[in-house]
């Protein structure tokens, strides 16, 4: 990621923090100098080392931060992530705004990573979605790709993705790709929503490029992978939980696309010890 992708977010949670100063750390420190590791208290896939360098280069571009290891690295509890040497002041002002953003992006990697471990040996693909903390999209989705899996479109231009509603709205898949394709000419790539067999036949007639499977059963997936026989790539989405995705992918499917991984991940419990 390019810094100019986060400098806003960053930007955002340190004024949160430090608009009215630090009383607690102006009142105790001065010009003391010391440094302070980042360690991990357990097993993950880390992401965001980036961003959480960044944020000590924002409070005071003098402190020095040192990488222990790499985005995408897998740690274990008691590894040190990063080493910061420089003004303890500028350290504990920055401390909690890095962890906050190193905390949550290793946790949608790690997420992402053992999505991955259960569709290894399928062709199956593991996609991010929209369902991203608002602000935190670029964030979130970067940290999809550090844990292996790919990103899905980032807005609402990058593709043309007709849904349920807009089918609805239209009157038929049909309809909806022709006023697609009317309105942004034939070579857009275009994906639709088929929640029955007989849509995805609509789909197919139409001739689009994705079809996503919404919410249907793995008989139904094994179906309709059958029935596209692959004229378009087949994405299956909605409701898959991890239990389950061992299973969807045995169904031949092209992706999955997972909502929770970038709304229900946890935190990695990372600490920042300092050493004056």
């Amino acid at each position: 990621m390019h810094p100019l992708q986060f400098k806003h977010a960053v930007d955002a949670a340190l004024t949160e923090d430090l608009s009215l100063g630090d009383r607690t750390t102006d009142s105790i420190f001065t010009d003391e100098k010391g440094s302070a590791k980042i360690i991990s208290r357990e097993e993950a896939v880390v992401a965001g080392l980036p961003v959480a360098a960044y944020v000590f280069a924002q409070v005071d571009d003098g402190v020095d931060f040192k990488l222990a290891c790499t985005d995408g690295d897998l740690i274990k509890p008691g590894d040190v992530v990063a080493t910061i040497e420089g003004s303890v002041a500028s350290i504990l002002k920055g401390e909690r705004t890095a962890l906050n953003f190193l905390q949550r992006m290793s946790g949608v990697a790690t997420l992402t990573r053992q999505a991955m471990q259960e569709v290894a040996g399928t062709k199956a693909r593991i996609v991010d979605t929209r369902k991203t903390t608002p602000g935190l999209r670029v964030l979130e989705k970067y940290a999809v790709r550090v844990g292996g899996g790919e990103n899905h479109r980032f807005n609402l231009a990058d593709m043309v993705m007709i849904k349920d509603n807009h089918i609805e709205g239209a009157g038929s898949i049909t309809a909806a790709v022709e006023r697609v394709r009317k309105h942004l000419g034939f070579p857009v790539k275009i994906e639709v929503e088929a929640a029955t067999l007989p849509q995805v036949q609509e789909a197919l007639d139409c001739g689009v490029d994705v079809i996503m499977l919404d919410n249907m059963n793995s008989e139904d997936m094994t179906a309709a992978v059958g029935l596209v026989n692959g004229r378009a790539l087949v994405e299956a989405s909605g409701g898959i939980t991890a239990g389950r995705l061992g299973e969807v992918a045995q169904t031949g499917v092209d992706l999955i696309s997972l909502g929770y991984l970038t709304h229900r991940y946890r935190a990695l419990d990372l600490t920042l010890k300092l050493n004056v």
